[in-house]
């Protein structure tokens, strides 16, 4: 089944954003470290242009470590751009944000470093809002751990001078590439109303058997083998106790286990994409 999810305020919220980006002098864009790749956005691309872009690895505590300093390493060669990283065990500050900014502008007038606004933007559900209120040290923005959460903007106060405008999380118009769309599913991006839930989890299923066996051994005892996801499922449901009518697995509520160990990290940290190399 393909993916695609673009709901109509979001349509609206990148139209609004042009508009923004006339008046901003820097962006951050938040990704989720586990899929660096597939969570940057090429309309956000587009719609910022050249301007200074301070690319976030959030969540990175679900993430590689290792993996998650390489894209870092990656993004901070990129013109114009520098990288941090973010997480429940090392949380970026204001002043890194705002000293960073000054470095990328490069203004010719030093007066005009005084003062600035940056932009800060990305896909739903990437972690944005929770990011928003950690850098201003109080709850300016309502989280939720679902996509879409956030459907306006706002400018709020950074340090003296500086303001930050938080953006409705944006995907695309058409996700062309699947396997991307999939792994954006499998990391909470897209709703699950856009897809059969046990679709997203039988591809990460797939993904875990082939790439992490390990990890199904660890969490559900469960030996990887040639016999397929329904095999997995099935095992899973039993072990959870998720059996439906005539003694067969409940397909959702055992995919909704699956998603739910996979997203909260009880089954260990993740990291889907590797930099280019």
């Amino acid at each position: 089944m393909a993916i695609s999810w673009y709901p109509g305020h979001m349509h609206k919220a990148s139209k609004e954003l042009v508009k923004i980006m006339l008046k901003t002098d820097a962006v951050i864009e938040v990704l989720d470290a586990r899929i660096p790749e597939s969570s940057c956005n090429p309309l956000l691309a587009t719609i910022r242009g050249e301007r200074p872009c301070i690319r976030i690895l959030n969540k990175a505590d679900l993430a590689d470590s290792e993996t998650t300093a390489a894209w870092a390493a990656y993004f901070s060669k990129l013109d114009n751009s520098a990288c941090l990283v973010n997480g429940r065990d090392a949380q970026i500050s204001r002043a890194d944000i705002v000293n960073i900014a000054k470095k990328l502008i490069k203004k010719t007038d030093e007066t005009l470093l005084i003062q600035g606004q940056i932009v800060i933007d990305g896909i739903p559900n990437v972690g944005k809002s929770t990011l928003l209120n950690q850098l201003t040290e109080r709850k300016v923005a309502r989280t939720g751990n679902e996509p879409a959460v956030t459907k306006g903007q706002q400018r709020v106060k950074l340090l003296e001078g500086w303001y930050l405008i938080d953006t409705p999380g944006m995907l695309w118009p058409k996700l062309e590439d699947q396997e991307s769309a999939y792994r954006l599913a499998v990391t909470g991006t897209i709703r699950n109303t856009a897809i059969e839930v046990a679709d997203i989890a039988w591809f990460l299923a797939e993904l875990l058997m082939l790439e992490y066996p390990e990890r199904l051994a660890s969490r559900y005892d469960y030996v990887a083998s040639d016999r397929g996801a329904e095999h997995f499922f099935d095992e899973l449901a039993k072990l959870r106790g998720s059996i439906g009518r005539g003694g067969k697995a409940d397909l959702n509520k055992t995919a909704e286990i699956l998603l739910n160990d996979f997203r909260s990290g009880k089954l260990g940290k993740f990291s889907l994409e590797k930099p280019p190399t």
